[in-house]
């Protein structure tokens, strides 16, 4: 088997935790979250995983949200199956693969050339599936996308790695450039940015998170046409997986509820536009 070697730092380094949690996760006997994808490029990828030193409790935070969110895009891909699928960030997310969108479905994943360098020669092509090599913030890639259809954006673990300055202007860049969809992303407070070392995969990494959201209602009035539909907190009961959870995080969770500045250290959002 041929085997990738990587060099990513920073931000782009972060990818690979999140990719390495959702094979652990995929390899359990009971995984919330199946996916043989990321099991397969954690064996080609010529990396040092255990760096990031992750625990139970950090695997299954990065997989509820994973779960959420693919959860919320074959919600919208049933109810829009002629539409596209614009997922900013993907670094090495196999969710192309393990949703398997419709014929219908234009999906786009992009991330820096780098990295969409690395998933062509790790994960197979299929039809409607395009990927583009860019940094976000760019604005010349936008113009490979179509403008008339819906779209889902979906930002997963990206934004809060962009300036403060940089978000609102992408945002309001992309509700712009479709007539109607969903915008799906996930966030953190300004506390939680202060907070920041606390996370094995920022630490290990040396990212810096650069941008917090402290309610959600203030994207909905530096853009009006964005209203949010749908609010969950990490520490939010519902979320996929969190039953499995040890008594002691559980109950940890449940305290952190009582707090509303805890409880809203990291959300997940989805808007209507």
């Amino acid at each position: 088997m041929q085997t990738e070697k990587v060099h990513f730092i920073k931000e782009k380094e972060t990818l690979l935790a999140t990719l390495y949690a959702r094979a652990l996760e995929s390899q359990s006997k009971d995984p919330t979250l199946r996916d043989p994808a990321a099991e397969e490029a954690i064996r080609r990828i010529d990396y040092d995983f255990a760096k990031f030193k992750m625990s139970s409790t950090d695997i299954l935070g990065i997989v509820s949200r994973a779960k959420l969110f693919d959860l919320w895009t074959e919600e919208y891909l049933a109810n829009t199956p002629n539409s596209i699928m614009l997922h900013l960030g993907c670094g090495m997310d196999s969710r192309v693969f393990r949703i398997n969108p419709p014929s219908t479905v234009l999906w786009f994943d992009v991330d820096y050339p780098e990295v969409i360098e690395l998933r062509r020669r790790l994960f197979p092509e299929q039809v409607g599936y395009h990927m583009i090599g860019s940094s976000v913030t760019a604005t010349e890639w936008l113009d490979e996308i179509p403008t008339d259809r819906p779209a889902l954006i979906l930002a997963e673990g990206l934004l809060m790695y962009l300036s403060a300055n940089d978000v609102p202007l992408l945002l309001e860049r992309l509700v712009n450039h479709f007539p109607g969809g969903q915008l799906i992303f996930d966030a953190v407070s300004p506390m939680g940015i202060r907070m920041q070392k606390s996370n094995k995969a920022v630490a290990a990494s040396g990212a810096t998170l650069g941008w917090g959201l402290d309610d959600p209602h203030e994207l909905e009035r530096r853009i009006p046409r964005l209203k949010l539909i749908t609010e969950m907190t990490a520490v939010d009961p519902n979320l996929p997986g969190i039953h499995k959870a040890s008594a002691g995080t559980r109950m940890t969770l449940g305290i952190l509820k009582l707090f509303p500045a805890l409880r809203r250290l990291a959300m997940m959002l989805r808007y209507q536009f």
